[in-house]
């Protein structure tokens, strides 16, 4: 069977880690779309920060941001679904506060931060628009967070399972991350694939992330980059090359264009 869509993960997947897309992986992409397979970005980015390269890219498509927390139109950036999260603010700010984490609060409106990161700084570059609020987030007065991103420095801090009965929680080497129960990538993926008339065995997808795990499981055909971790290349169903080797481009060159083009 053809595949008809493609989901790429942006960070460690698309781009560079000077955050540019090579050469060899645009050209790849538009060859892809030339074919007729419709090329998404799956993103754990919020949409600030994935549009730019959305339309650098040529993509018509929606985006999914935030791990499938929010989906936007693709034409006018509208956004097409939203699903937030719902914590016990006191004790999420009492847990954060105690143990010295930077915090990162996506919302629809914007981000909160309660201090400034070098990421932050490279992110307001990236898309003209600063953080809505850095201090002490206990003060900040916001609504429909979409993720909660905490910076705890290393990797399984026991505070990620303080959440896990409210929320979806992924690890990160250097924190976790919180969102709404049940959203995902992949879940995101199933919202687009059922509008455009796409069936699941019809999908590819490609990531480096713990957040991309359950996409690379469900998806017709799927890559982990080589600078991936065990767990997400055991996801997978091929490992293709790093993302400073253009490795996107590689899975598409050997695996996607080339059973498209039988």
């Amino acid at each position: 069977m053809s595949i008809r869509a493609l989901f790429i993960d942006m960070d460690g997947t698309l781009l560079t880690s000077s955050n540019e897309v090579s050469k060899r992986n645009a050209e790849a992409i538009t060859r892809l779309i030339n074919q007729g397979t419709k090329v998404f970005l799956a993103t754990g980015r919020h949409y600030e920060i994935t549009v730019p390269y959305h339309s650098l890219l040529g993509l018509k498509t929606p985006m999914i941001c935030l791990n499938g927390a929010s989906i936007y139109e693709g034409f006018t950036g509208r956004i097409a679904q939203m699903n937030p999260v719902t914590l016990d603010e006191a004790n999420f700010h009492r847990v954060t506060n105690e143990n010295a984490c930077d915090v990162i609060v996506h919302t629809a409106d914007g981000l909160y931060c309660n201090r400034v990161r070098k990421e932050i700084d490279v992110w307001t570059k990236e898309s003209r628009i600063p953080p809505k609020y850095i201090g002490d987030l206990r003060n900040a007065d916001y609504r429909n967070v979409l993720k909660y991103n905490v910076r705890t420095g290393r990797h399984g801090s026991h505070l990620s399972h303080l959440f896990r009965d409210e929320a979806d929680v992924i690890d990160w080497q250097d924190g976790f991350e919180i969102m709404a129960p049940g959203i995902s990538k992949w879940a995101g993926i199933q919202v687009l694939i059922r509008a455009f008339g796409i069936n699941p065995e019809e999908t590819a997808a490609i990531g480096d992330g713990p957040n991309d795990i359950q996409m690379l499981r469900n998806a017709g055909i799927s890559a982990a980059m080589a600078n991936a971790g065990p767990e997400v290349k055991m996801a997978a169903d091929v490992v293709t090359g790093h993302h400073e080797q253009d490795g996107l481009a590689e899975f598409i060159e050997r695996y996607l264009v080339r059973s498209y083009a039988i």
